[in-house]
């Protein structure tokens, strides 16, 4: 359906030439921006709606009381399985953070989902073998774990705009009735929406722009012969770009058969799904900066130690 519609925008109704660097920008823009706002209000809406059912209280517990790492593991499968690209995986995210579920758990499941699913696991199997396939998916769910449990550790819960009252959260009234749980739910999914709108637009702006008018081989070119610095370069250089990683699996096999060592092309890879400014410009209206700067260091720096444990092991 946004395929549709970005489709007859760009298509029928202004009529720009099919292929050019105006269209695809555009047609980008408009698919990804109806479609993460859309995502922003009913993921907002279902979360809100079954949190009903749920304090607070009880669901922090629950996701408290388990054994070290379980509850973050847990996240992180979560975003295994769900197929969204980080700007998709953001309204999870807030949903997360509404209910109530620690901070560091929220964490995993946003650090993991752009990473890892089912698709980039059958893209990564059949272009690079399954052993590669199996390596990457557990590495990258291993970051998203390792990365949650360090942020939620370090105790940053009021750098977080939600809920938030002088960095301490209110238990929230939650109605009874289904008209009312209904009402709370399209109130708190509209409230939402309208705090992301800028934000979104925003950041696909941004994305929109690299996606149309950045050549397709000008990061390849920068990636060769760069030697030790290579990993945290193409990290450095994947930050600006907004993709998922089942598109851009098909551009590292490419640039791999160019010499570009595996664990560099991943890291860009990894970089380009899970660190890009997109995400950084919409998930700043719920993190504050030192927090955002923190979660971008950290998993900054997994994505080069995986980088450069690749490189290693494709000796």
């Amino acid at each position: 359906m946004f395929k549709y519609l970005a489709d007859l925008i760009t298509n029928n109704i202004l009529r720009l030439e099919e292929g050019s660097k105006l269209s695809e920008s555009l047609n980008f823009f408009i698919y990804d921006t109806i479609k993460i706002l859309f995502l922003i209000i009913v993921v907002v809406f279902v979360i809100s709606f079954i949190k009903t059912y749920f304090s607070e209280r009880k669901i922090r517990t629950t996701l408290s009381k388990g054994k070290f790492g379980i509850a973050n593991l847990v996240a992180s499968m979560f975003g295994a399985v769900t197929p969204f690209c980080s700007c998709s995986s953001i309204p999870l995210f807030i949903g997360f953070l509404k209910a109530g579920i620690p901070t560091g758990v929220a964490f995993s499941f946003l650090i993991t989902s752009p990473l890892v699913n089912e698709v980039v696991f059958v893209l990564m199997g059949g272009t690079f073998g399954w052993k590669i396939a199996i390596i990457y998916v557990v590495t990258g769910m291993l970051l998203g774990v390792v990365a949650g449990l360090i942020l939620g550790k370090l105790k940053l819960d009021d750098q977080i705009i939600i809920n938030n009252n002088n960095g301490k959260r209110e238990e929230e009234y939650l109605p009874k009735t289904m008209k009312g749980k209904l009402e709370y739910s399209w109130k708190e999914g509209l409230k939402t929406f309208k705090k992301m709108f800028w934000y979104v637009v925003l950041g696909m702006v941004a994305g929109a722009t690299i996606h149309g008018y950045v050549p397709a081989d000008f990061f390849e070119k920068m990636l060769n012969g760069l030697g030790f610095f290579a990993v945290p370069i193409a990290v450095l250089i994947g930050v600006p770009i907004y993709a998922g990683c089942s598109t851009v699996v098909p551009i590292i096999y490419a640039v791999t058969l160019n010499g570009v060592p595996l664990g560099t092309a991943l890291a860009f890879m990894m970089s380009v799904a899970g660190l890009s400014l997109p995400e950084a410009l919409i998930i700043k209206r719920v993190l504050k900066m030192k927090l955002l700067l923190i979660f971008f260091g950290i998993v900054a720096l997994g994505i080069i130690i995986i980088g450069y444990l690749f490189n290693f092991l494709m000796k």
